[in-house]
């Protein structure tokens, strides 16, 4: 029989920045796109965001699995990760975006407000990532996506203890309905956390006001 083995690699991870770091920076925001997405269309959604705020950034990660969304050729998406070699996968990102937000942190003032937004498949993965983290942000959003129901309860009760969650889901979404937005702040709140819920008229996509309302508050 075949013997499984892993060898860690070092490979290069790609990410798109709006905005510009600096001692003025006032807010970070890290912002993972969904399943077949890739970060240079997805980070396209937060221009009027930092247009209207120069000491926002926004920090879009790709995953790093890339693949063609049909057949052998034309449009390319990302992945964070795929039911194969799953643990391994998410110790991979989890170790990429650790370094990201080290590298990035350590460019603005201590005090810099940060946020960390997941859209759908992106929700679960900076859940996981955060569980992880060296730091913690401001407020978590998880965006037509959930918390992951598999993270360890009592890993997942530190991490939101005293976190501010936000929940923002369209409602014609294709994905996720109405119920499983509940289902999901009864999740939250038996690890006692009291979400946000945003809804807007929409699909499973980010909504420019949405965004707005969220960079003022």
């Amino acid at each position: 029989m075949a013997q499984e083995h892993h060898l860690a690699v070092t490979r290069t991870a790609r990410y798109f920045q709006l905005g510009e770091l600096s001692a003025s920076t006032r807010q970070v925001w890290f912002v993972c796109h969904g399943y077949g997405q890739l970060a240079q269309y997805f980070i396209r959604h937060f221009a009027a965001v930092t247009a209207a705020d120069p000491t926002l950034v926004v920090i879009a990660p790709e995953g790093l699995s890339r693949f063609y969304l049909q057949g052998t050729g034309g449009r390319v998406g990302a992945t964070w990760m795929t039911r194969e070699d799953r643990l391994t996968e998410i110790d991979d990102y989890v170790a990429y975006l650790n370094q990201l937000a080290s590298s990035i942190l350590a460019a603005v003032p201590t005090n810099a407000h940060v946020t960390v937004l997941g859209f759908s498949q992106g929700a679960a993965t900076v859940s996981r990532w955060l569980a992880r983290a060296a730091f913690r942000p401001a407020r978590l959003i998880l965006w037509a996506g959930a918390f992951p129901p598999d993270m360890d309860f009592t890993v997942a009760s530190h991490l939101l203890q005293g976190l501010p969650v936000t929940l923002v889901c369209g409602d014609e979404d294709e994905f996720i309905t109405p119920e499983d937005v509940e289902k999901q702040r009864a999740f939250l709140r038996q690890l006692g956390v009291e979400p946000l819920v945003i809804g807007f008229a929409g699909k499973h996509t980010l909504h420019p006001g949405v965004l707005q309302q969220l960079a003022a508050s």
